[in-house]
């Protein structure tokens, strides 16, 4: 397939693959927003404006390491064709819509790389998965939420042994202020990390068609435009799933929110410079059990996390299914 034929096409691409983006935003607009509205710190359409912004901003702040990873790390780049990307999109966006319909907060990134993995598969075979990059994202499934749940754990802990002659309406008044600060870097994670998982998609279907020459990278239109459908999603919101994350694992006060985001937000600041595509839901759940944890076991509504790992165990099979589908349905008007 030429360039120049390929062109409508790409620009058909690029648009679904920006509407996945911002699907991804509205889907995981609870992540930042839940603690600072189930703890009442702001209304949620405010939330989602102040979350939507720091979404944005986050290229400022972050290399592309996360781009990188999923644009060369999970399939092999000769292998990427139109027909593949459009299996991968399709299949991450039906899980996506499947799961935010259902309240369900699975992960958009790794319905992302489960799409991918299943169109590579359908196109060449175990050949086409790098599983390098595909191992180290199945580790970001497993360390994320343990390693979100004990950072907030030992917070929590030591953030009520810090304030512990304070009166309790003082904590509370405190840390309402100081959470925006927690929910802005949560955002800004947030932002950086799952935006720059859809740049990937564009530019490796860029780089296949042979815009971007001989070298990958990301150009800079696509890092806006990225960075824009994704923090228009978070505004659109998904209060379905900010209603799960923000009450129904837990009841949060501020400085669990605080507590929860700042866990969070350090490992998603880790994870994004080490280029590891991991998830923000699994991250900002696992930091919400430890904080509900911190205060005594029992606070934390296991059942309903038990449901969110069921989902996140699925998400990566049925988005790679899905994507076959996808893949091998259009090949038929190929």
């Amino acid at each position: 397939m030429t360039a120049t034929l390929a062109f409508p096409l790409l620009v058909a691409l690029v648009a679904v693959a920006l509407a996945f983006d911002f699907l991804n935003g509205m889907n995981d607009a609870a992540n930042a927003i839940a603690t600072v509205v189930s703890t009442r710190v702001l209304k949620p359409h405010y939330a989602v404006a102040w979350a939507a912004f720091f979404n944005f901003v986050a290229f400022l702040v972050f290399g592309l390491h996360v781009a990188e990873t999923v644009g060369r790390g999970i399939v092999e780049a000769d292998v990427v064709s139109a027909q593949v990307i459009f299996g991968a999109l399709g299949g991450a966006i039906c899980w996506q819509l499947v799961t935010n319909r259902l309240g369900i907060p699975s992960s958009s990134s790794h319905a992302l790389i489960g799409g991918l993995v299943g169109a590579g598969l359908a196109k060449a075979g175990i050949s086409a998965v790098v599983w390098s990059g595909v191992f180290k994202t199945i580790a970001g499934i497993v360390l994320s939420p343990g390693i979100g749940l004990v950072l907030a754990l030992f917070l929590m802990l030591a953030v009520s042994w810090a304030f512990m002659r304070f009166t309790p309406y003082g904590v509370d008044n405190l840390f309402r202020r100081v959470q925006l600060v927690s929910a802005s870097c949560y955002a800004l994670g947030h932002g950086g990390n799952d935006a720059q998982k859809t740049m990937g998609i564009i530019a490796v279907l860029l780089y296949s068609q042979g815009y971007l020459g001989s070298n990958f990278y990301v150009p800079l239109w696509v890092v806006l435009a990225c960075q824009a459908a994704i923090a228009l999603g978070t505004l659109a919101g998904g209060w379905r799933i900010v209603h799960t994350m923000g009450s129904k694992i837990t009841r949060l006060t501020p400085v669990q929110g605080f507590c929860a985001e700042t866990g969070g937000s350090i490992m998603l600041f880790a994870a994004t410079e080490l280029g590891i595509p991991v998830s923000t839901t699994h991250t900002i759940t696992g930091s919400i059990i430890g904080v509900g944890a911190a205060k005594k076991v029992s606070a934390v509504r296991w059942g309903v996390a038990r449901e969110i790992v069921i989902a996140w165990v699925l998400t990566i099979p049925a988005a790679a299914l899905i994507a076959a589908g996808f893949y091998w349905f259009a090949g038929l008007f190929g």
